[in-house]
């Protein structure tokens, strides 16, 4: 790991900590668990109850490859996450789509111009479909390489 890899794993460890912190105060103290957070979604933190969770998740993951000093682990955990996160929002839209109880209005949902209607469900699935592709590749190549002990 270089000295660059070893800054960032660490400004994600200690930014985690204050998205942990934030993500406490949104949703315990403001009752905002809800509230959208698109700053954070490379982070897999689309709302401030996620937070609650992928704060400590990404505080230990970081600051674990950091003592490991294996950064190819580190991007490693990041593909497998989105593996499971793209998953997960997967199955979350499709059953959005045939649910009765309308949680998400579809005119209130980012890609409605687009995708007018009820299409806006299969928008969301076929870009979280992809994202799970991408990772499941990025993870397969990753791991080989971690396998392997190359360098990213």
């Amino acid at each position: 790991m270089n000295f660059l890899q070893a800054v960032l794993l660490l400004f994600i460890g200690i930014g985690s900590l204050g998205v942990l912190i934030k993500g406490l105060d949104e949703s315990r103290r403001k009752k905002n668990a809800y509230r959208e957070t698109p700053f954070l979604f490379l982070a897999g933190i689309f709302v401030w109850g996620d937070a609650v969770i992928f704060g400590p998740f990404w505080i230990i993951a970081a600051f674990w490859c950091y003592w490991m000093k294996d950064w190819v682990l580190f991007v490693l955990v990041v593909a497998v996450f989105w593996v499971v996160r793209s998953l997960g929002e997967t199955i979350y839209w499709l059953n959005q789509q045939f649910s009765t109880i309308e949680r998400n209005p579809p005119r209130n949902l980012r890609g409605y111009e687009l995708y007018r209607g009820d299409a806006i469900w299969f928008g969301y699935q076929t870009f979280w479909q992809s994202v799970m592709v991408v990772s499941i590749i990025a993870t397969i190549y990753l791991a080989s390489l971690w396998r392997g002990r190359g360098r990213l």
